[in-house]
């Protein structure tokens, strides 16, 4: 990431940490998992716009997030340009510019986040099918993969987020599908255990080998 792009986004960061602290009052189990040093991909479920700042809260390193084209192109596009994040084309099958400029950021020793829902999952599903960036990315820089969950009640005051961050999934070893396979399957064994009770009744989860034979592999 640019030196500009981190002044801002540190910027940014002074003030939506305490903000968010204090509207949702987070709760999160595994900060220790995020490396203090050196590059992570994280990788997580998505239920909110709000998502990508509450993984922010969760560590005091730089996160460089990609996200999608249309907040670039948008009204408060400045913001999303000045912090560094990477603009992903949601309407593409594949978007070889966004994950080439994450592997740069991993290469560089940062952290990226990333959505491999590649969308709000505002479904009876658990999960969502999982997109191939995070794996490819981790394939392609040798870079852990720490996936967290996020879930809780996005009320200012009167609700609560809880992030749950799991054990490093590393890539020695492994092809991008079984990378992305234990990425999905962590996920979704966080986000069960902190999703309430009556939430997750409702939901279905469908295994990793459910959807897979129904999508081709994307980057």
């Amino acid at each position: 990431m640019k030196k500009e792009n981190k002044l801002i986004y540190r910027g940014l960061r002074l003030i939506f940490k305490p903000l968010f602290h204090i509207l949702f009052r987070p709760v999160i189990i595994g900060r220790e998992n995020i490396p203090s040093d050196g590059a992570a991909v994280l990788a997580g479920n998505h239920k909110h716009a709000f998502d990508p700042i509450f993984v922010d809260v969760c560590t005091k390193r730089i996160v460089c997030t990609l996200a999608k084209k249309e907040l670039h192109d948008g009204k408060f596009g400045f913001i999303f340009r000045g912090a560094g994040t990477i603009p992903v084309d949601l309407h593409s099958a594949r978007n070889p510019d966004a994950l080439d400029a994450a592997v740069r950021a991993l290469k560089e020793g940062e952290i990226v986040n990333v959505s491999p829902e590649a969308k709000r999952n505002n479904t009876s599903e658990l999960l969502l099918p999982f997109k191939f960036g995070a794996a490819v990315m981790s394939y392609r820089t040798g870079a852990p993969v720490i996936p967290y969950a996020i879930s809780g009640k996005y009320k200012p005051f009167r609700g609560r987020v809880t992030i749950k961050i799991g054990s490093p999934v590393y890539p020695a070893g492994k092809d991008t599908d079984t990378i992305n396979r234990e990425i999905y399957n962590s996920v979704a064994e966080l986000l069960m255990k902190i999703m309430p009770q009556d939430e997750l009744k409702s939901k279905r989860f469908s295994s990793y080998d459910e959807w897979r034979t129904e999508y081709e592999k994307t980057s």
